[in-house]
């Protein structure tokens, strides 16, 4: 069944089932689509609600797994229980049904988007670029229309936009600008949807034509994985060592390391309410406990607190004290009560992304923003002093760990890579790596899923490692000699990179192989292709192999573009000669953007090429041989 749906409907698919699933246990249960119905105003009777747990539930437990969920999703189509079922979902999150597919959808597929996702995507885009100059022709956007799909259409937003979330990803001076025509916004983006993958986007159904045509439900889609990307940059230890004071009595610098954005910024939440002598929340959504109404984000009065104890006290020297009113806290009208809480965020310069509406109906996405832009601007942490923490051990993520890490995100695998090694312990996304290079996965009879059970779940865990080592040996025939199952489990880097270097090498391959009519891809015919291609197009530059000393100049790379793609390179910005180390720079991103600008999904960072990093070199010359061979 899983065949048929495609990787569009999947990802509608998770969606739906996330929305339900209250408490993210990954289940639904008769009490969470009670909630729903009641919510999205179609109150059911409790018979009524059993017997749609009753229609979906495979294996009679009284509750829904994802796995049911898509055994169903054929009959969702027509099923009256199931109109009824995806009738509350749409309601209750503020879903607009719109016609139109994408490129790899199926003919006739429906398709929704959240109409207070635009209205916020827009501000925040129109305040984010406000000053660009190149951004005037669609700025300001105006959010209650459908301006914004309109404004991503030359790509030159969307380039900006990615630069905004991770700076330099893309060089300016590739980016088109002026005197736009069909052929130079295609080349906008592909720029900005292959850099959106370099950064960990999963952009597999998107296509250019998508973008061009504005189509909504992938705009807002790729919009929010580039704005959560640059949200979540600085919310790591790594980055903010303030974020120590999060620590929980017995735990260690590493398990901080661990916990995901999310998870870090609801305990940062956590923290300055229990500082104020309130509870914790559970999340930035459906947060009611029962006995406890009045504690939760939808009325709005956590987040009155949450920013009264973060606002400046004015002991800084740039911050100027500033005063948050809790005189909205008695106003008794859920709207008008998170109206006046904005009013206040907004003294601190953090309106962004939530409407009233958007906190009384707890919408995740956007509540997540808003308290991640909360902890960006106004974190108030301190970091811990005189205790003994072992600080020699937080180091911040390598560039290679970052590469791989964006790789396997880009991929779309679940679920989301934060941490790379703490993240693969029980081998669910090495294994799902497995499949995206034609590697069979028996997911049936020899991987263990969550939840795992409470007593022996790392021997679970071990297992699937152990599988996945296995899977490696003897159907990838991966050279993993000293590597075994154990090692995945406990998080060895050197091991980890070692399995997943050669995951993302095959993937690399494999396309070359299926451009080649299944002719065995490797580096020497990679090397023969580059030279003979170099030669036709009348270049001097030639390469004797990936650790070649002329590539830290990048004027291989830079003229096999331009042979593939015929005057592409502006060579009056290109240096040559004798390079210093900031020239060497200077061209490797050049070349980085351009090779994505004319469609090959590079991976590899401007320092690989200055450093001539062979493994990233590798995959830079095998994009690049891919796109050409498509030209062909």
């Amino acid at each position: 069944m899983a065949n048929k749906i495609s990787g569009e409907e999947m990802e509608e698919l998770k969606e739906a089932f996330r929305k339900v699933d209250i408490d993210n246990n990954g289940f639904i249960c008769d009490s969470e689509l009670t909630e729903l119905f009641k919510e999205a105003n179609l109150p059911l009777p409790g018979y009524k609600v059993r017997e749609i747990i009753q229609k979906l539930d495979r294996n009679k437990d009284n509750q829904i797994n994802f796995d049911e969920f898509i055994s169903i999703f054929h009959e969702l189509k027509g099923d009256n229980i199931a109109k009824t079922f995806r009738k509350a979902i749409n309601r209750k999150e503020g879903i607009l049904a719109i016609g139109g597919t994408s490129e790899l959808s199926s003919v006739g597929t429906q398709h929704s988007f959240s109409e207070e996702e635009r209205y916020a995507f827009a501000n925040w885009i129109s305040s984010a670029l406000e000053k660009d100059p190149d951004c005037k022709h669609v700025l300001p956007i105006n959010p209650s229309t459908g301006a914004l799909f309109t404004a991503v259409g030359d790509g030159i937003v969307l380039c900006k936009m990615i630069n905004l979330s991770v700076p330099d990803t893309i060089d300016e001076r590739t980016i088109n600008k002026k005197k736009l025509t069909p052929f130079t916004i295609q080349e906008n983006l592909n720029l900005a949807l292959n850099s959106a993958s370099a950064i960990g986007c999963h952009v597999v159904n998107i296509g250019a034509l998508d973008l061009k045509e504005g189509k909504p439900h992938l705009v807002l889609g790729l919009l929010w994985q580039i704005i959560k990307i640059g949200l979540f940059a600085d919310i790591e230890l790594s980055k903010n060592e303030a974020l120590a004071a999060l620590l929980r009595e017995g735990e260690s610098l590493a398990d901080l390391m661990k916990l995901s954005p999310e998870e870090l910024l609801l305990r940062w939440a956590n923290f300055h309410l229990q500082n104020a002598g309130l509870n914790p929340i559970n999340n930035f959504s459906s947060d009611i406990k029962l006995g406890d109404f009045s504690n939760s984000i939808k009325d709005s009065r956590s987040y009155f607190h949450l920013l009264n104890q973060i606002a400046p006290d004015g002991s800084k020297e740039d911050r100027a004290a500033i005063s948050i009113s809790l005189a909205g806290l008695s106003e008794k009208d859920d709207l008008k009560r998170a109206e006046s809480m904005l009013q206040q965020a907004d003294r601190l310069g953090c309106r962004q992304f939530v409407t009233p509406a958007d906190v009384v109906s707890g919408n995740p996405k956007l509540n997540l923003a808003f308290v991640a832009n909360l902890f960006n601007k106004h974190p108030s942490l301190t970091k811990p002093e005189n205790q003994d923490l072992d600080w020699g051990r937080l180091e911040g993520e390598t560039r290679e760990e970052r590469t791989f890490r964006n790789w396997m995100n880009s991929l779309g695998v679940n679920p989301h890579v934060n941490h790379i090694y703490g993240d693969l312990l029980d081998a669910l996304v090495i294994l799902q790596l497995y499949e995206r290079i034609k590697v069979h996965v028996d997911w049936n009879n020899k991987v263990n899923r969550p939840p795992y059970p409470k007593l022996g779940a790392n021997m679970k865990k071990l297992e699937n490692c152990n599988y996945a080592v296995e899977l490696g040996k003897k159907k990838a025939k991966f050279s993993l000699v000293g590597i075994g199952g154990q090692d995945l489990n406990e998080g060895n880097t050197t091991l980890t990179l070692a399995l997943v270097w050669q995951l993302m090498r095959r993937y690399t391959l494999n396309v070359l192989e299926d451009l080649g009519d299944g002719e065995a891809a490797g580096d020497e015919l990679i090397i023969k292709w580059v030279n003979k291609t170099l030669t036709e197009a009348g270049k001097t530059s030639k390469i004797s192999g990936f650790k070649d000393k002329e590539i830290s100049s990048s004027l291989p790379v830079l003229d096999l573009i331009d042979s593939i793609q015929p005057h592409s390179i502006n060579y009056d910005l290109v240096k040559k000669g004798s390079l210093s180390d900031d020239d060497k720079l200077d061209n490797a991103k050049y070349a980085v953007s351009m090779a994505r600008k004319i469609g090959a999904r590079v991976y590899a960072l401007p320092e690989d090429l200055v450093e001539v990093n062979p493994k990233m070199v590798m995959t830079v010359f095998a994009c690049l041989m891919g796109r050409g061979m498509k030209r062909a």
